[in-house]
């Protein structure tokens, strides 16, 4: 199949009613921010962080299916997962019931979206393909750090890293700060991701490696390994959070 062939597959996906419920939806939830921060139930930081997280989350799970249709499974497709309408992709137990215990328990909000569906035995090269699938949700973030790194070098936003610590030389607007926080999030969920502990999308190089007659058993196990992911988010969270500061250092230096 050709790659205009592929394009107009997954573009035909993207009916133009999911379309127009999806812009309703983030509609609402732009207006519902703005009156939260109005009237002070929201800070403008927090505000300006959940506009990023969200739609760069929503964006690595849909470039998992989007690449998934490439190599020729629709099972995303089908499942409605290839749209930006962000209840499509929530996960009840991972968005909801788990960053509220995190945040309860631990102190910091801990999550995730819900796993696009895909069905290795219909990708055309179902091992080399998943790896494709897999690695997508960090290419994508890693692309969307890179586009907003360049909008932040042109915003000129004079910011300077000093120790470990961004600074500004002058106040920063909402544009500033949401290039910043867009990065800065995109840059960090690309390299979580890529930690190779299943069902992180690092593992997908792991999985490759792997005998084929093992292979049943580990998908059947994938998922229960997400408790060393919160393992070692609760306990490892020193060494993983100067990983992951370091990027954030390294990402300020290059485009700030």
């Amino acid at each position: 199949m050709s790659l205009s062939s592929r394009w107009r597959r997954v573009r035909a996906s993207f009916s133009l009613p999911n379309a127009v419920i999806t812009v309703a939806i983030i509609g609402i939830v732009i207006f519902a921010g703005v009156l939260a921060v109005k009237r002070q139930y929201l800070t403008e930081n927090t505000a300006i962080f959940l506009a990023c997280f969200v739609p760069a989350v929503i964006l690595h799970e849909v470039s998992h299916g989007v690449v998934a249709l490439w190599c020729g499974d629709d099972t995303a497709k089908r499942a409605g997962r290839l749209t930006l309408n962000p209840i499509r992709h929530i996960d009840p137990f991972g968005s909801i019931i788990l960053p509220i215990v995190m945040t309860i328990t631990a102190g910091f909000p801990f999550g995730y979206a819900k796993p696009v569906p895909v069905n290795l035995s219909r990708l055309r090269r179902p091992r080399d393909d998943a790896v494709l699938v897999g690695l997508a949700g960090p290419a994508t973030n890693l692309i969307l750090a890179a586009l907003s790194g360049v909008v932040l070098h042109f915003l000129s936003t004079g910011i300077e890293v000093i120790g470990g610590v961004a600074y500004s030389t002058h106040p920063l607007g909402v544009g500033d700060n949401f290039a910043i926080d867009f990065g800065v999030v995109n840059i960090l969920l690309a390299v979580f991701n890529l930690i190779p502990i299943p069902p992180l999308d690092g593992s997908a190089l792991l999985e490759r490696m792997l005998p084929a007659q093992v292979l049943p058993q580990y998908y059947r196990l994938r998922f229960a390994f997400m408790i060393v992911v919160l393992i070692v988010v609760l306990y490892a969270r020193g060494p993983v959070g100067s990983i992951l500061n370091h990027f954030e250092v390294w990402y300020l230096q290059i485009f700030a």
